[in-house]
């Protein structure tokens, strides 16, 4: 491990965005720790990244279970004897619009986009301040800047994991702890797949057609988690440059 190496935890590791941000930071030489819900996912990207010369572990995580949240930290600092960045990134996107009342779905984006970011400070940052510091990626979307229709839970999600970034970041004034808002545009992901809503599902295919890779969004965190611990990358949109949204 270099000096410049760090122990990095990522929450919803098994696919999309945090997939891509294991196999890059694990390329740039970090320890990466990855939690998700299907184990078998990760087993076979831990071996790969193993297999590539990289430091990789994995442990299975509900990122709504505070327990569960805390568990998965306590490993990583078992394991690596420290924690520098913790990178919330597990979501969920069931959009539909809010006269269908899928109060169930509503609740589901709540705990996992909100309660899940929030779980992963409360684990992390008791950590972080033992050992002297750390850095927190929190994964948002352009939908912290925006609303648009069928998405207003979302939105609202993402909008309050702006406001507890920017919140952490302001009660973070000694500089030891650095917080990064990533906000991607449209991402090749699972995220729509989780869409019940037929009209909603059916709008989200031309919304899409112009996406991201996520290794592009992976490329972003690792530029944050690269700079020298006296600059805090607080903020990155990234979009597809066709898009208008």
């Amino acid at each position: 491990m270099t000096d410049t190496a760090k122990v990095v935890a990522v929450t919803g590791a098994s696919s999309g965005i945090g997939e891509a941000t294991a196999r890059r930071l694990a390329a740039d030489g970090h320890r990466v720790f990855l939690g998700a819900r299907r184990t078998d996912r990760l087993d076979a990207l831990t071996r790969e990244i193993t297999a590539a010369g990289g430091t990789a572990d994995f442990r299975r995580l509900d990122v709504t279970n505070a327990a569960d949240v805390n568990s998965f930290v306590s490993a990583a600092r078992e394991r690596h004897g420290r924690v520098d960045v913790m990178v919330n990134n597990a979501g969920v996107m069931p959009l539909s619009p809010l006269e269908a009342l899928r109060v169930e779905e509503w609740d589901r984006m709540i705990d996992v986009n909100v309660r899940g970011v929030l779980y992963g400070i409360a684990a992390a940052l008791p950590v972080m301040r033992a050992q002297g510091g750390g850095h927190f990626v929190n994964i948002a979307s352009v939908g912290a800047y925006e609303v648009v229709p069928t998405a207003a839970v979302y939105c609202a999600g993402k909008f309050a994991v702006r406001a507890i970034s920017e919140g952490l970041r302001q009660e973070s004034r000694d500089g030891s702890i650095r917080v990064t808002l990533v906000s991607p545009g449209v991402t090749e992901s699972e995220l729509a797949d989780s869409i019940g809503d037929p009209a909603a599902r059916e709008a989200m295919k031309s919304y899409r057609a112009e996406a991201l890779p996520a290794s592009a969004i992976a490329e972003a965190i690792a530029y944050a988690v690269s700079q020298p611990a006296r600059v805090d990358v607080n903020e990155i949109v990234v979009r597809p440059a066709a898009s208008a949204q």
